[in-house]
């Protein structure tokens, strides 16, 4: 069989994945990403694959591993890499619940990445009930913490990728239609400045303010910024009472290095902003890192060459370029696995409250991950 002979019922693509986006899975909420796994292990075991939950740690979710059956089962084939995970808290549904407006699809996490898992699955489901088979074994990893740079489940993540010829990631397609291969490094820190408690109205000169020490820590660490390694800072906890001189706040900073020299300089600056002034300690610590994946890697290009073959044949023109957001492309890329990142679906307004997709790239992209799983070698 052909991908160009799979019959994409768009009408019932949209139905199905409407629980997917109705389920709501935020990264902190375990137990609502352990939701989101039933629903797509039900799915994933409908449409024809051995489906295992691997048990969550580190507070997060679990995850979830769909092998599609093959006569080489065990062998090197293609892995599937996604996360089910989002940055969007439970009860977002209620400011950009599912609706279909305009040729648009809206709901929280539909385009990073629900609706590109759900085409990728979609195109095995369609190829299995064909009785078509594909070259390479299939394998899904379906993970819960991407949102927050993949801390528990990156051994996971790279091991099964070692076990495959090639990877692929649904991540969001790039605005203009684009797949990624290459990503910068992406590297957290967590920060707390410690200070002396005082009562902040008749003991005031007494205090000293871990607020007022990170507040001035902030524009100096994003004045770092360049075009090369960037600097954010993204979370600040701090206070309780507003009687209270402060005497403890976090903040955590996010960093994107576009080379291993970006990053290791980059890491080097935001260690040497730990220290003491006016009597408030700041500490600066390393959280997760999301390693260089170079671009232009001539596995990489390989696969690109014939994943733009199979889009053209779709309908559309595929290119590439790097991307300073990271994935877990990051891991599999910088392994030196041939990956492609970024084959999902198409939409706007990710990681806020107008997330939403175009209806018509669910079956493109679905017909185009069929192309990719039936004619890899």
């Amino acid at each position: 069989m052909t991908f160009a002979d799979i019959p994409f019922d768009t009408e019932d693509m949209i139905r199905r994945l409407r629980p997917w986006i109705e389920t709501e899975s935020p990264t902190f909420d375990a137990a609502a990403v352990a939701r989101m796994v039933d629903v797509v292990a039900y799915d994933a075991a409908a449409a024809g694959a051995t489906v295992e939950v691997i048990p969550g740690r580190m507070g997060c979710g679990p995850s979830l591993r769909a092998r599609f059956p093959h006569p080489d089962q065990g062998k090197p084939g293609i892995l599937v890499s996604g996360h089910l995970d989002t940055v969007h808290p439970v009860g977002t549904l209620n400011a950009n619940p599912w609706r279909r407006e305009d040729g648009k699809i809206y709901g929280p996490g539909i385009q990073d990445m629900k609706g590109g898992n759900f085409a990728a699955l979609e195109a095995m489901r369609q190829i299995m009930r064909a009785g078509g088979r594909t070259n390479l074994p299939v394998t899904f990893l379906l993970t819960p913490d991407e949102e927050i740079g993949t801390p528990a489940t990156r051994d996971l993540i790279e091991q099964e990728a070692l076990l495959n010829r090639y990877v692929i990631v649904p991540e969001p397609a790039l605005e203009d239609e684009a797949c990624v291969i290459g990503r910068y490094a992406i590297a957290r820190f967590n920060l707390e400045t410690r200070g002396v408690p005082s009562h902040a109205g008749w003991a005031l000169k007494e205090g000293r303010s871990a607020i007022a020490r990170m507040a001035r820590a902030i524009p100096k660490i994003e004045a770092m910024t360049t075009e090369d390694c960037t600097f954010s800072v993204g979370v600040i906890h701090a206070g309780q009472w507003v009687n209270c001189v402060s005497s403890s706040c976090l903040a955590e900073v996010l960093s994107m290095a576009k080379t291993d020299a970006d990053l290791e300089g980059g890491i080097a600056a935001m260690l040497e902003l730990s220290g003491s002034d006016g009597g408030v300690e700041l500490i600066v610590t390393r959280g997760v890192t999301r390693p260089v994946w170079s671009p232009g890697q001539p596995q990489d290009l390989a696969l690109f060459d014939r994943a733009a073959d199979i889009a053209q044949r779709c309908g559309f023109a595929l290119s590439h370029h790097p991307s300073g957001g990271g994935s877990d492309g990051n891991f599999t890329g910088a392994l030196g696995i041939p990956t492609l990142d970024s084959t999902g679906v198409r939409g706007a307004g990710l990681h806020t409250l107008g997330e939403h997709i175009f209806e018509e790239s669910l079956p493109q992209r679905a017909r185009f991950h069929a192309g990719l799983f039936l004619e890899l070698t």
